[in-house]
């Protein structure tokens, strides 16, 4: 049993959609505070008069390969640019092992090369072209005279350039080298010279210099799509054999270096918004998204069998062999990575992509006036479009709030007001300083209107370390005026607070049970006025009522889970098919899922195939495809009294619409 939604309800939250240069220098970025001014009402600059840019900053040569497919090769083949930074010379041991035979001394030089011959490889593979199509290859002027090496393929509008900051991965003063650079104010860092490169000189790196060189390549491409990794991995407690043989730095499911690079990206985007802010120039309007590292190997699998083997074969031409006549004489690839090996490797890193911050998408609310209006994050900052007429959105209006994860859960009163809920940067400082994160509300003052200030709702985590391990906020709103907000904490369990139906809040408390859950949380009310939460965990998926957790044994899901109306919707590990109370959806596919019900149209579900295109299906109607239109970002779905709505976040950060 359902009851009819009221006119100004939100439906359904939304889903990421894993489906975009000057040269020859990079202006030296200014220095400025680190928290960018969280007050709205800022310039943001237009989307319209801007081409889409993937910029994706990895820590090693295959970063990006393992963590951030098929989200940027879905990109790629749309037609965006992509530009990709690797921050260290990946030259470990200079070890180029090779399977079954002798080892040979360790060149750290021919080695670092060998894997940036890979990545050649590789990105030619995902453009189509033969795997030893000649590449650009010249120096980048950096701020403060540095240099790194710039690799570039360009087909007309694919294009692919490689930037190398060859950092190094160790130090003799400490074994890791970035997590040391990001702690340890007085450490410089000299970096590497990869054999073959057209950068012939060292330079040194300190803290504060690693940042700018960020900003400047950032403020340099200007990109609308900036992929990262993971700046607060979950606190994984295993035993010290198995960490050091997987790689994982201690107390943590993923390497040291990744989230030094990744916090070290987070602390540039937010200078280069801060910058923006400071000078009264318009903000720049980018999506960001974090991915999962080794956090790949603790859970279920979530890959079906035919992204598995896309990914997996992007990693072939990386690992390339050593017989291959590719022209770079210190080597044809990471030789350790290649053939079946990425299927075959234990650690089962390319069998999974997982978003940091997995609800990544807008929030859609019908005005008093029956248009839409779509809530993200743009510039690390909340923004609203409005519809101006069917199907056509303004630009963004700026609601501040920054710096955000890109994250926004939201909730909408019985009056038709809004709540929207994020996860504020409060500080992302480096070299002693402070790594914080909160709970931010932004409450909206009347329908269709402006917003009170935003308000810190704290952090359910005491301390800051583990403070950062919370996920992206869900709200759902019951009946009974309540506003129930969810995040999953630092126990892997998640965390709740309650509002009051005269809007004050409780305080946060740990619902029960004490099985490990993964973010990308589903709430729902159902017909009854009962508010029910899903997770999925290690063994299945986790269910509460009303707060109590169902005994009822559930399946076990990959990672994907929504729900509407009560009803549970999920995948099993390493599979597409979208299941539900009546079993098979019809809507096959990879990555999130948004499930609305209403009394005229039942339930609705809103994914993406496993070719990234958008998909919709009503319960026991046929699966209907958006059709033409360039693969989005993140996309929602909005039951109205005219039927479903689909609004989708370019990768060139503006909506578009469609109506199935």
């Amino acid at each position: 049993m359902t009851t009819a939604p009221r006119r100004r309800t939100v439906l359904a939250a939304a889903l990421a959609v894993t489906t975009a240069a000057a040269g020859c220098s990079v202006p030296e970025p200014r220095r400025t505070a680190p928290t960018v001014d969280p007050a709205p009402g800022k310039p943001i600059a237009s989307a319209r008069t801007r081409r889409a840019l993937l910029l994706q900053i990895a820590a090693h040569p295959d970063d990006d390969l393992y963590f951030m497919n098929p989200d940027s090769q879905r990109l790629l083949d749309a037609g965006v640019p992509l530009v990709s930074v690797y921050v260290t010379a990946g030259e470990h041991t200079g070890r180029n092992r090779v399977a079954g035979m002798p080892d040979t001394p360790p060149d750290r030089a021919a080695y670092s090369s060998a894997r940036h011959q890979g990545l050649r490889q590789s990105y030619a593979a995902a453009l189509g072209l033969p795997l030893f199509t000649p590449w650009r290859r010249r120096v980048l002027t950096l701020p403060g005279g540095r240099r790194a090496e710039v690799d570039t393929l360009d087909r007309g509008r694919r294009r692919v350039e490689l930037v190398f900051l060859n950092l190094p991965m160790h130090t003799n003063r400490r074994y890791m080298a970035l997590p040391a650079l990001w702690q340890d104010r007085a450490l410089e860092l000299r970096t590497h010279l990869s054999a073959g490169s057209p950068v012939t000189r060292s330079d040194t790196y300190d803290y504060d210099q690693l940042v700018g060189v960020l900003v400047g390549l950032l403020a340099r491409y200007r990109p609308t799509v900036v992929h990262t990794l993971d700046p607060d991995p979950d606190i994984q407690l295993s035993d010290e054999a198995t960490r050091r043989r997987d790689s994982e730095q201690p107390g943590y499911s993923d390497h040291g270096d990744h989230t030094a690079v990744a916090s070290f990206t987070w602390a540039a985007l937010n200078r280069w918004v801060a910058d923006a802010v400071r000078d009264g120039e318009p903000i720049p309007a980018f999506t960001a998204t974090a991915f999962r590292g080794y956090y790949n190997r603790h859970w279920p699998k979530n890959l079906p069998p035919r992204l598995l083997a896309a990914k997996a074969a992007r990693l072939v031409p990386y690992g390339g062999d050593p017989s291959w006549e590719c022209g770079n004489p210190s080597g044809c690839g990471d030789y350790g990575v290649g053939g079946e090996r990425p299927l075959t490797n234990r650690k089962g890193w390319v069998r999974s992509t997982h978003h940091r911050w997995p609800t990544a998408g807008p929030a859609l609310t019908e005005q008093p006036d029956g248009r839409l209006a779509a809530y993200g994050v743009l510039g690390l900052r909340a923004v609203r479009w409005r519809e101006t007429a069917p199907g056509v959105w303004s630009e963004p209006a700026d609601l501040g709030g920054g710096p955000l994860a890109p994250a926004l859960g939201s909730a909408v009163l019985d009056d038709g007001r809004v709540l929207l809920f994020g996860v504020r940067f409060s500080a992302i400082d480096g070299h002693g300083g402070r790594n914080r994160r909160e709970l931010v509300l932004l409450e909206q003052r009347s329908p269709g209107g402006p917003f009170l200030a935003w308000r810190g709702l704290g952090n359910p985590e005491r301390t800051d370390d583990r403070g950062r391990r919370v996920g992206a906020p869900v709200a759902v709103a019951a009946p009974d005026g309540r506003v129930h907000l969810f995040v999953r904490n630092a126990d892997r369990n998640v965390s709740t607070r309650v509002r009051a139906a005269d809007g004050g809040w409780g305080p946060w408390r740990t619902l029960p049970g004490t099985s490990e859950v993964q973010d990308g949380l589903a709430a729902s009310v159902d017909g009854t006025g009962r508010t029910h939460l899903y997770a999925a965990g290690r063994e299945s998926v986790r269910h509460w009522l009303d707060g109590i957790e169902q005994a009822d044994p559930l399946p076990r899901s990959g990672s994907t889970v929504a729900t509407a109306g009560g009803d549970l919707f999920y995948r099993r590990p390493a599979s597409g098919a979208l299941l539900g109370p009546g079993g098979d959806t019809g809507l096959d596919g990879f990555g999130g899922v948004v499930a609305a019900r209403s009394a005229a149209l039942g339930t609705v579900l809103l994914g993406t195939g496993e070719d990234g295109r958008v998909r919709v299906v009503r319960t026991g109607d046929r699966v209907r495809t958006r059709a033409g239109g360039t693969p989005g970002v993140s996309a929602a779905l909005h039951l109205g009294e005219d039927g479903p709505t689909v609004v989708g976040l370019g990768p060139d950060g503006h909506p578009w619409s469609w109506r199935p």
